[in-house]
C-alpha cells in the first residue's frame, strides 16, 4: 500500500493509539498536541507520558505542537480532538488543510446546541463540499488495546463510498480490520450516545446492582440509540454492528472504559466535579449527555435513559432516585417509540 503523510490532530490516548498505527504501517506521521510536554515526551521519549503510558512509538512518528507544520503536506488528515473542541481546534487547522485530503474523524460526539455530528461540524467549519471527503471511523476500540496489537474491528463510514473503500485498505492490516459503509450518520450517532448510556452502566455497577440491572440498561439503552439515529436516517443494520451494538457493549463492559468508569464513581455516591477534578481526560460521556438531550427534545425522540443521566450529572438527581424514576415509567409494548 502507498505511503501517505499522515496528521494526526489530538494527541489523547486515541489519536496517539492511531497515530502509531499509521507510523507502524510505514507511513510518516506527525502528530499535535496542545500540551508542550506531551510534544516533548513524544519526541524526546518515544512515549506520550500523559495518555499512552508505556507504548513505545516509532521513529517516524513526530510530534508538534503547530498546527501548520502537523497539516503541512499531509494527505490524511486523522481528527481525534475532544469534542467539545472540534470546532475550535479545527476552525484554527482549516487554513493549513489540503483541500482534497481526506478527514478521517475519529472524535465520537454531538457538539452541543447545534446538534451536529461531527462531519456536519467539519463541514460548517471546512465547506459543504467536505462531505464528499469526510469519513467517521468508530466502534468497539479501547485505544491502549489498538496501540499493544490486540485484534480491532470498526467501521468507516462516508458519503463517497469509494474513499472509504480506498482508506479501508490503506489502514486495515495485521491490528485493525475496517468495515466500510455509506451510513455516516448511524456510526457517528452510534458512538456518541453510546457513552451516555455506558455512564448509566457504570452507575448500576457503582450501585451495587447486578448483571440484570445492567442487561437492562444495555439493551434498553441500545432502543433509544436506536430510535434517535433512525430519526434522523440511519440504517438500522448499522446499530446492530460495530459501531452500535459493538461499542455499546465494550464501552458499558469494558474495564478500560472511561464512561463506565465514572458512572460506577457517580454509583458509589462521588460528586461530578470531585470525579472530573483528578483525572485529565474528560469522559466524552459528560459532553454528550448535554447534546444528546437536545437532539432528542428537538427530535421528539423519548429516551430516558439518556435523560436522567443528564438529571444525574447536572441538576444533581441522586442516581437512586433515578432508578425509582425509570421501574416507575407507564408500562407499554416493547417496540413501542415511547417505552
Amino acid at each position: 500500500m502507498t505511503r501517505r503523510t499522515t496528521a494526526v490532530i489530538g494527541a489523547g490516548n486515541w489519536g496517539s493509539a492511531l497515530a502509531k498505527l499509521a507510523a507502524d504501517r510505514g507511513n510518516p506521521v506527525r502528530l499535535w498536541a496542545y500540551e508542550p510536554e506531551v510534544v516533548e515526551g513524544i519526541n524526546r521519549g518515544r512515549e506520550n507520558p500523559f495518555y499512552l503510558q508505556g507504548v513505545r512509538l516509532p521513529d517516524n512518528l513526530r510530534a508538534t505542537g503547530d498546527l501548520a507544520e502537523a497539516l503541512h503536506g499531509a494527505e490524511v488528515v486523522i481528527l481525534a480532538m475532544p469534542s467539545h473542541v472540534f470546532r475550535k481546534v479545527l476552525a484554527q487547522a482549516a487554513p493549513h488543510l489540503s483541500p482534497d485530503a481526506p478527514l478521517v474523524i475519529a472524535t465520537k460526539g454531538i457538539e452541543e446546541e447545534s446538534c451536529l455530528i461531527m462531519p456536519e461540524v467539519a463541514a460548517e467549519v471546512c465547506g459543504w463540499k467536505t462531505w464528499q471527503r469526510a469519513l467517521v471511523l468508530s466502534g468497539p476500540s479501547f485505544a491502549k488495546e489498538l496501540a499493544r496489537g490486540d485484534p480491532t474491528a470498526v467501521s468507516l463510514a462516508c458519503r463517497n463510498l469509494r474513499l472509504a473503500e480506498d482508506l479501508q485498505r490503506w489502514l486495515s492490516g495485521d491490528v485493525l480490520r475496517i468495515y466500510a459503509t455509506e451510513d455516516v450518520v448511524g456510526v457517528a450517532l452510534g458512538g456518541a450516545i453510546k457513552n451516555v448510556i455506558a455512564i448509566a452502566v457504570g452507575g448500576a455497577t457503582g450501585m451495587g446492582l447486578g448483571h440484570n440491572s445492567r442487561a437492562a440498561l444495555m439493551t434498553r439503552g441500545l432502543a433509544e440509540v436506536a430510535r434517535l439515529a433512525m430519526q434522523r436516517g440511519a440504517n438500522p443494520l448499522t446499530l446492530a454492528g460495530l459501531s452500535g451494538i459493538g461499542d455499546l457493549v465494550l464501552t458499558c463492559t469494558g474495564e478500560l472504559s472511561r464512561n463506565r468508569q465514572l458512572g460506577e464513581a457517580l454509583g458509589r455516591g462521588e460528586k461530578l466535579a470531585d470525579i472530573v477534578g483528578r483525572t485529565r481526560q474528560v469522559a466524552e460521556g459528560v459532553h454528550n449527555a448535554r447534546s444528546v438531550r437536545q437532539l432528542a427534545q428537538r427530535a421528539g425522540v423519548e429516551m430516558p435513559i439518556s435523560d436522567l443521566v443528564y438529571r444525574v450529572l447536572f441538576e444533581d438527581l441522586p442516581i437512586d432516585q433515578a432508578v425509582k424514576i425509570l421501574m416507575g415509567r407507564t408500562l407499554r409494548h416493547e417496540r413501542d417509540d415511547r417505552a
